[in-house]
């Protein structure tokens, strides 16, 4: 069905826009580019000053930014997913007529979906599209976010639940809020830290690179750019199967029989030439690996290699 009004008309023109930017610029926006997004013969900018993005003669808000910090404690409003694991959204400021939580309000009230731009470098964002407000929480000063529509179903329908139920609304919530928010916010924070390019081998083919946990999140690893290095594909798959690591002091060791075996120019040039190396730090300090979730995972990989 086609939309039927501006509003909606709006909507499903910003998405294709995002489309359009998030496949030219691997996942990375910039605040230029959202600023230039054009609708019926004019400019409307995508995101906003305060973060919430309001467009006059509608009602909803078209938008939610979080701002990107070196520091997550910097920011000016603390975005995060709940214990539900369910988004939420800071209203701003703490009145809740202020006319920006009135547009957030308005967008929970029609159930219209909105994009939110997740900050992750200097005017640098992704994109999670389209979230759904579904819930209010005024005694904190924020709203509850859905990531995709079967997140926004289930809270409407909660009370209906069993405990059995919610606890695997629950499950299916994490392993959403996961994929759609943790996973792209986290992969794009690593690749910037590492000015796109594969610690390990120097390849700046982004397309080609992934962010490697350190510590796993299954294992309770954070989604944080210390808990990261950027990896090809090749490396992070060689790093997960314990082929390879890297030591506290940030040297490189690939496992002996590896080193030892004689089988082409991939296994003597991506593998054992990487051996001894220094892994390619980012210029910010704070970015760097931490040496503690280091020593965890050299511990782990000896063990494997003493196991085989």
């Amino acid at each position: 069905m086609e939309p039927d009004s501006r509003d909606d008309r709006l909507r499903a023109a910003a998405f294709a826009y995002v489309d359009r930017l998030m496949a030219r610029g691997g996942d990375i926006l910039s605040y230029r580019d959202l600023e230039a997004f054009e609708f019926e013969g004019g400019r409307v900018p995508l995101i906003g000053q305060t973060g919430i993005r309001k467009v006059r003669g509608v009602e909803a808000a078209l938008s939610i930014m979080t701002t990107f910090r070196a520091r997550p404690q910097d920011r000016p409003y603390d975005d995060e997913v709940g214990d539900d694991w369910y988004g939420r959204y800071k209203w701003r400021g703490t009145d809740p007529g202020q006319s920006d939580n009135v547009a957030l309000r308005r967008a929970l009230e029609l159930a219209k979906p909105l994009t939110w731009f997740v900050g992750v470098g200097p005017a640098t964002y992704t994109a999670i599209y389209p979230v759904w407000l579904v819930g209010e929480e005024p005694a904190d000063h924020e709203f509850v976010v859905a990531l995709d529509e079967e997140m926004r179903e289930q809270w409407e329908n909660a009370r209906l639940y069993h405990p059995v139920d919610l606890a695997l609304r629950r499950q299916y919530a994490q392993s959403v809020v996961r994929r759609r928010l943790h996973q792209p916010v986290f992969r794009q924070r690593v690749l910037i830290a590492y000015s796109s390019q594969c610690a390990l081998c120097r390849l700046r083919h982004s397309e080609l690179l992934d962010a490697a946990h350190i510590k796993e999140d299954s294992e309770g690893g954070e989604p944080v750019v210390p808990n990261g290095v950027a990896m090809c594909a090749i490396h992070h798959r060689s790093f997960d199967a314990n082929v390879l690591t890297v030591r506290p002091d940030y040297q490189i060791e690939v496992r002996k029989d590896v080193r030892e075996e004689q089988d082409g120019p991939t296994l003597l040039h991506a593998l054992q030439g990487v051996h001894g190396e220094k892994l390619v730090l980012p210029k910010q300090r704070a970015a760097w690996p931490d040496q503690g979730l280091l020593e965890e995972r050299y511990e782990r990989f000896r063990a494997a290699r003493i196991a085989s």
